[in-house]
This record gives structure tokens, sequence and C-alpha cells, in this order.
């Protein structure tokens, strides 16, 4: 079951090693104390989903309010939860409930349990918290909309699904959820059916993350036939040897596998083309699934599966590959965007590359990955929620180069957006400021030598080209975001001549305010202290180490590199009238809004691919399977069309044969004898 092999890491895999981790607390999972109420947290959503569709349009004039109120029991559980784990010492944190024996084939046991630890409450918060800001945003953004009862039945099942995904206490769960988030977000992007766009978006999305769904399951394989078990503390045991020592390719397979599902689900390079076509849902949808809570179920992945991660070195350096390649990949598109969603869906892509990078890093990383998840779910829900407003008020416009000069028909949107925006771009003291700045100063550590007495830490080659590259990707950013700001809400009117702009009612603008104060104080209360990073320590290990660079200096660089920014789109957007088509503009310019061309890629080598083997085999088929049946039928039919000329019917020449086979018999039995 469990092989026995000693290898050597490759090259690329220790030249990226951070230096001075202790990862060895971060291979233990602690024992949980039993709870039971840890069910109510994802029951109540899916109890609101199950009553919404069941009763059906009867329930048209309230479904929304009853979406509404379990939304708030399930945060109002969760946030109960979270004072009485914070009064705990962090040894005893841990709670878990199992419901059932879900599995029970041979060796094979697997409980539906459920486990509440400090990286999973985080989430639990996450999710509630801005779900239910969102749920209410959409009482007033599908107002109109007949199917707004079946609209909150699926955001309702998309909280449950979720916080099965996070709070499951093994793979299994975890897959269950996995699978129920990515059912509903395929619901809830082809929500309105009646456009084929949604249609073909939903469909997109569906079979892109069907790719990454089958590397999780295949990693699920490995582990039930290699250790047998698929809860989190017996793989985690097995990986760290517990019962021997286990091959490090099994361990980095496990990790890669891992990292596919991770790439799907929070659109990373190579299966983020699903990402952008998504924004055809409702605004709302852009800002609960794909921008809190399911584009960061991949980050969740790789951090709840730290363990693996921190015994495969060559497993750790492709996720730092994947996230430095996101990164600058979602910034690029983002430059060049017209459409706000789709600017702001290029965004997310980029900064859950930035995750993904922060959690390659190793023990280094988890909590700095986890710090801009969270950070992230305040700012960039809250854009998407100021993206919706200004759509509401511009009867669904979409095009910035349709905006202008909206700062004074909406200025709660306005400030609230911007806010958002400075979080982003990381402006000091606002959210992202404290979490990207922390991402890009441990992006330079990679590969450092530890500092010796009286001396500082030595940077490596890579380290330092991961440091310029997490910088480009902040002053991108920076460009991108800007460029959003001055041609939404400055410069000249440039909307339809029967556009009426308004400010959205007080049931959206409500959320939006709460996100806005999110945006501004969260990576504050984060940050300071190291209150996150030791909140998660029993999770994910502690890591101490001097920097490469000073504090003062990243800052100094990144701040740098924003106004850079900040000043290019002010110049090229800010000091002249936008034109309200857009110019053919440069290659690359070209090439991003044509996202890069990885959708001409899919389709070339992919679907065209695809199209070419199934051609083949269906001449394969025609040619050589059916030939070969048709063949042998052809020739039972001319044998016996040829034996049919045998029976005449005649008396006479049937007797004639029975002499002939009588002398055959005769002269073989002569011929036999004389032998």
């Amino acid at each position: 079951m469990i092989t026995t092999t000693t290898t050597t890491p490759s090259l690329l895999a220790l030249s990226v090693e951070p230096g001075g981790s202790d990862p060895a607390s971060s291979l233990t999972v602690a024992q949980s104390y039993p709870d039971p109420t840890l069910w109510l947290i994802p029951a109540l959503p899916l109890l609101g989903a199950v009553m919404l569709l069941l009763i059906g349009r009867r329930a048209n004039a309230w479904g929304h309010l009853l979406g509404c109120a379990t939304a708030l029991a399930a945060f109002g559980v969760a946030l109960w939860q979270f004072v009485e784990m914070a009064g705990r010492p962090p040894a005893e944190r841990a709670a878990g409930q199992t419901l059932f024996t879900w599995i029970s084939v041979g060796e094979l046991h697997v409980d539906f349990g459920l486990r509440l630890d400090e990286l999973s409450m985080v989430f639990v918060l996450l999710v509630t918290f801005v779900g239910l800001l969102i749920h209410l945003y959409s009482v007033g953004y599908m107002a109109a909309d007949p199917a707004r009862r079946k609209f909150f039945a699926y955001l309702n099942l998309f909280l449950a699904a979720m916080l099965l995904l996070v709070m499951a206490d093994n793979f299994l769960g975890l897959y269950l959820g996995w699978e129920g988030v990515g059912l509903v977000s395929y619901l809830l992007i082809g929500f309105w059916q009646h456009k084929p766009s949604a249609a073909t978006a939903a469909k997109k999305a569906f079979l892109v993350n069907r790719v990454g769904d089958i590397g999780l399951a295949i990693a699920m394989f490995v582990m039930v036939t290699q250790f047998g078990t698929l809860s989190y503390e017996g793989v985690f045991a097995a990986v760290r040897g517990v019962d021997g020592p286990v091959s490090s390719g099994l361990i980095t397979a496990i990790g890669l596998l891992l990292l596919l599902g991770a790439c799907a689900k929070s659109a990373q390079v190579p299966l983020q083309s699903w990402l952008g076509d998504a924004m055809e849902g409702p605004t709302p949808v852009s800002a609960l699934i794909h921008a809190a809570t399911m584009v960061t179920a991949g980050v969740y992945l790789i951090v709840r599966a730290n363990p693996v991660f921190d015994a495969a070195p060559t497993a750790r350096t492709v996720v730092i590959i994947v996230g430095a390649v996101t990164l600058l990949f979602g910034a690029i598109i983002g430059c060049a965007k017209d459409d706000i969603k789709k600017v702001l869906a290029a965004s997310t892509m980029s900064q859950v590359g930035y995750m993904v990078l922060a959690a390659g890093f190793g023990p280094a990383g988890y909590a700095l990955a986890i710090m801009h998840l969270l950070t992230h779910g305040f700012f960039k829900a809250g854009l998407f929620l100021g993206a919706g407003s200004v759509m509401h008020g511009l009867d669904d416009e979409v095009d910035m180069r349709r905006y202008g000069a909206l700062r004074t028909v909406m200025p709660i949107t306005f400030v609230t957006f911007g806010l958002g925006y400075l979080a982003i771009i990381g402006v000091p003291p606002f959210a992202g400021f404290y979490s990207k700045e922390g991402i890009i100063s441990a992006a330079f550590d990679v590969g450092s030598q530890p500092a010796g007495a009286g001396a500082s830490a030595s940077g490596s080659p890579v380290g330092y080209l991961l440091g310029a590259l997490a910088l480009l990707g902040a002053g991108l950013t920076a460009f991108y975001m800007t460029r959003v700001m001055i041609m939404t809400f400055f410069g000249d009117k440039r909307w339809h001549a029967e556009a009426d702009p308004h400010e959205s009612p007080p049931v959206m603008t409500g959320p939006m305010i709460v996100l806005a104060i999110g945006s501004v104080l969260a990576g504050l209360v984060l940050a300071i202290g190291g209150r996150l990073q030791d909140w998660l320590a029993p999770v994910v290990g502690e890591h101490h180490a001097a920097h490469v660079l000073p504090t003062w200096l990243v800052t100094t660089l990144s701040l740098v590199v924003v106004a850079i920014g900040i000043a290019v789109a002010v110049r090229l957007y800010g000091r002249s009238a936008i034109p309200v088509t857009a110019p053919e503009g440069s290659a690359l310019t070209r090439a991003a809004r044509r996202d890069l061309y990885a959708d001409d890629l899919n389709e070339t080598v992919f679907m065209r691919g695809g199209q070419g083997v199934v051609a083949g085999t269906a001449v394969l088929d025609r040619t050589v399977v059916a030939g070969a049946a048709t063949g042998v039928a052809a020739a039972v039919g001319a044998a016996s069309a040829r034996t049919r000329y045998l029976q005449t019917g005649r008396t006479r020449t049937y007797a004639l044969y029975m002499l002939i086979g009588s002398a055959l018999v005769v002269a073989a039995m002569l011929v036999g004898g004389a032998l």
C-alpha cells in the first residue's frame, strides 16, 4: 500500500524553498471536541433552498425574505461559534461532529463529518457574512425579475455547498461541496436563460471545472489506494510517514492533482478561460461566487492540504509558477477590457493569483494567502456590487465608454467604489495594502539563505524575480483600476441620451457601505500584531524568518510602482476625451481584449483537436470495427448463397449426394485401413 523510496527534490524546487520555516506544526491535525450544533451552519441555507424550490411560485411574494433570513441565521450561528472558539486555548479550539457513516466497504470507512477549526472558521465567517450582504443587495437588484424566488433558492443552495466544502473533515465531504458549488455556479451563471450568451457561459464554466474536478477525483483515488483513507488526519499522517516512508513522487503527484482542481475552481492558468464569460450572470452572482467565495475554494484546498505541499517541493514550485503567471495574465487582460464586469473578473483572476503565489511559499505564505483572500472578499465584493449599482442606474449598460461623470449622480456608489479601489491597489491604510505588501515581501524571500549571526538573510535570483513580478502586478492593478475609476466616474457624460442614471435604493447601497468599511479596516484588524497569523498557526504552522529586504524598502517600492500605474492611467484617460468607440489599439491591446488568445488556443488545440480525434475514431470504427463485422456477415451471406444451390428439392439429386457421400466414406475407410 505505501511504497518506500527516497528521491532528491528538483533543483528548481530547491531554489524556491523559503528559508527559516518550521513546518512541523503544520503537519498535525489537532484533535477536535464534539459539538452537536455544527450541522446548523450549512443546514440552515440548505433548508431555505429546499423550501423555496419545493414551495414554488407560491413563495414569489416572500421567497427573498426567507432566503435572507436563512443566510442571517447561518451567520448568527457562525458568529456564535467564533466567539466560543476564540475563548478557548489553541489546542482546544477545533470542533467536530460526525453525522452518520457515509461509506463502509471493506477497510475503507468514511464518515459524513464536519470540522470547524481556525482555517475553516475564517471561511465560514466570510461566506456567511458576505453572502448575507449579497442576499440583501439582491432584494433590490432582482426586484423586477419574475424568477427572484428561484434566484434566492440558488443563492441559499450555494451558501450550503460552500459551507460544506470548508467544513468537511475529509476529502470526500470537501468533494461533495466542491461539486455542489460547481453545479450552483452553472445554474446562476445561466440564470437568464433567454440570453444565449449566458447559456453558453454556464456550459463553458461547467465543462472547464469538470477538468479540474477530474484531477481532484484522481487524487482521492490515489489516497484510497495508497493510504486507505480520505480523512484529513489519515492522509496527513500518511504523508508525514507515521506508518512508514512514502514515495516523494507519490506525494508530488497528489499535490499536482490537487493543484489541477484548484486551478479550475479558482480560474488559474491554464483553466482560467471560464471566468470572464461567467460575468453573463446577474451581478450579485459575480460578487458572491466569482469574487468572494467560489474562486477562493482552490486557495482553501491548497492551504488545507498544506502537509501534502510541504512534503512535495516540486508541487509547490508549480503552485508558485501558476500563481505568478496568472497574476500577470489577469492584470494584462484587465488593462484592455471596456466591460466593467470583465475588468473586475480579470482582476479577480489576478488577485487570486497573488493568493496562489503566496500559498506556494509554504509556511511563509499560507497566512498571507488567507489574509489577502479575506481582504479581497471585502473590496472585490464591494467593487462588483458597485458595478451592479452603476448598471442598475444605466439600464444594465456594462460598457465603460458609455459611462462618465457618474460621481455627481451616484455619490454613494462613487464613494464606496472608490474605497474599494484604494484597497485593491494597495494604498495604505486600506485593506489590500497589508496583505499585498506581505506577499510581495515574502516573494523576495523565496530561496533566501537564513540569516547568520549579526547578518541579514541573503536573497536569491528566483526570489528577486518573483518579487519583481509581484511588483509589476501591483503596478498593472493600479493602472487598470484607475482606468475604471476615470472612465466610470470622471470626465464627460457619455451615456445614451435616453438614459437616466440614478443612485440605487438603500437596500443595495447599505451592503455596499458595509463592504466599503471592510475595505478600509479589514487589513488593519488582521495584520496588527500578526493576529491572523497567530490564529491560523495551529493549522498552517508558524514561520519566523528575516526578510531579504527591509519592510520600509518593500513599502516604498510598492507605492512607487502603484503611483506610476496611476500616473500612466491619468495621462492616457484623464487628460483627453474618451471615445465612445474603442480604438484599434496596439497588438498587445488587441491580444488582451481577446484574453491573450486563451480561447483561441483552447479552440485550436482542444476543441478542433478533439474533433479531429473523434473524426479519426469514426473512420477507424467504419473501416476496421464495422468493416470487420460487415465483412464476416458478407462472407457468411456469400457462403450461404452458394450453399443454397445445393438445396434443389429433387429426390434423385439427394440420392446422388448420398451415393457420392457413401463412396467417399468407403474410400476413406479403405485408405485408412491401407495406411
